[in-house]
């Protein structure tokens, strides 16, 4: 029986059954039968395959549920915030703002308590039309302020004017937005399972 199924079947939330069972270990009957159950020949590769990445995924939002029991100010204020300004992407990390203190708080999150190399962290400028003349610039104020290298940063994104603009912008953003990339499974599902353990709620869908 599942997790899933247990929460159900004792009216309990995914969390609570997740603690209560994480430190008690299957005989080795039961791993036999697990094992027979996914090996006999009707559970194909594909299958197999889905579901040992699932059961990665539900590893890593366990150990992001560890983390939060903590209460580190910077640990719970970057989860927070991706949970407001992220996207909800099961295998990949993407925060997106116009705001450069609030995306360099963020890349210090990511490297203070996920060790994120700068290698691994990559960067999309979102520039307007009125910005062309001043790409590098806009570019390099990204990277200085993320304190990343050239090598980190994509390909930057123009929104051109469309003919009913009359090539206005109001609340015109100077250094248009700055997306960054993580593409690290473990380390989004552990910001998940940190968020739903700070804000006392379950949400499965995160995992599928």
């Amino acid at each position: 029986m599942s997790m899933k199924a247990i929460a159900k079947e004792v009216g309990a939330s995914l969390s609570s059954v997740s603690r209560w069972v994480r430190d008690v270990e299957l005989t080795a009957d039961q791993r036999a039968t697990l094992e027979a159950q996914a090996f006999n020949g009707h559970v194909k590769g594909r299958a197999i395959n889905a579901a040992v990445h699932r059961s990665a995924r539900e590893l890593a939002q366990e150990e992001g549920r560890h983390l939060a029991e903590r209460r580190e100010a910077l640990h719970v204020a970057g989860c927070m915030l991706y949970w407001a300004e992220g996207a909800k992407d099961r295998n990949q990390i993407r925060f997106t703002n116009s705001d450069p203190e609030m995306a360099r708080f963020f890349v210090k999150f990511l490297r203070t308590d996920f060790n994120v190399a700068q290698e691994n962290i990559k960067v999309t400028c979102n520039l307007f039309a009125d910005h062309l003349d001043r790409q590098y610039e806009i570019e390099q104020f990204w990277l200085e302020t993320l304190q990343l290298p050239r090598s980190s940063l994509c390909k930057s994104t123009v929104n051109v004017y469309s003919k009913y603009s009359k090539k206005k912008r109001a609340n015109k953003l100077p250094y248009g937005t700055c997306r960054v990339v993580v593409s690290r499974t473990r380390i989004v599902q552990s910001i998940f399972g940190s968020i739903q353990e700070y804000a006392g709620f379950d949400r499965p869908t995160w995992l599928e």
